[in-house]
């Protein structure tokens, strides 16, 4: 779209049904998916693994 390309061209290359679900990746712009980016925790980093308490572990036994 930044090229000039017409969003219901983007939408017949994208496979999708509708020009809205398009739309949708047009309102997402490069500096809204760079500050999601810089949330993300950098490659090698390890993540904190997660704990159940015995009150969820109890719970799951019940399934």
């Amino acid at each position: 779209m930044q090229a000039g390309v017409d969003i219901s061209v983007i939408a017949l290359w994208l496979g999708h049904e509708s020009i809205d679900t398009t739309h949708i990746y047009k309102e997402s712009d490069l500096a809204h998916k760079e500050e999601a980016l810089g949330r993300l925790q950098p490659v090698g980093q390890r993540t904190a693994r997660f704990h159940a308490t015995d009150k969820v572990m109890a719970f799951l036994e019940t399934l």
